[in-house]
């Protein structure tokens, strides 16, 4: 019975050891993938808002977060002034349609955005692109568009931010 802990607490102690393994793996190899070692600096300019309608939460909101997630999960240092890469861009679209119809009245909607972003290498003019990113974003259709904003708002920061982020980073 003694060696049967013993071998337990062994295969234990393994699983322990390959999952730490793995993480740090995982977290070292997917860091900083598609940056080049000659690639210091970032500046991210603000993302303005050309829509038809504007959000005065979104721009400023997903501005910063992306800097935040730029900063916090590459080896990339912000800067102000010249930098290696440059990225820029504007919301291009943020209204609501219908989405789901039930009983011969609206039951659900979508909060539809849309952001062009615009990135420059600055060492390397061949990878400069631009990007379209739509997301869309249902709510209740009893819902007031301001309600939904203010339930939606951490959460398309959140995707918006992700999916810029995953486009120029990770070649998506």
């Amino acid at each position: 019975m003694k060696n049967y802990k013993y071998k337990q607490l062994f295969q234990l102690f393994i699983i322990i050891v390959a999952l730490v393994s793995i993480q740090g793996t995982c977290r070292y190899s997917l860091k900083d993938v598609s940056i080049p070692p000659e690639i210091k600096t970032v500046r991210v300019f603000y993302i303005e808002n050309k829509a038809r309608y504007i959000n005065p939460q979104l721009s400023p909101k997903l501005s910063d977060k992306l800097r935040q997630k730029i900063v916090n999960q590459t080896r990339l240092s912000q800067t102000n002034n010249d930098a290696d890469y440059e990225i820029s861009g504007y919301v291009s679209d943020y209204s609501v349609s219908t989405s789901g119809i039930s009983q011969k009245q609206v039951a659900s909607n979508n909060l539809n955005v849309s952001v062009h972003i615009i990135f420059k290498n600055k060492r390397d003019e061949t990878k400069n692109q631009e990007i379209d990113i739509t997301r869309n974003f249902p709510f209740s259709a009893s819902k007031s568009l301001t309600q939904a904003e203010a339930e939606l708002n951490d959460q398309m920061v959140e995707g918006l931010t992700d999916e810029i982020f995953n486009r120029i980073f990770s070649n998506w």
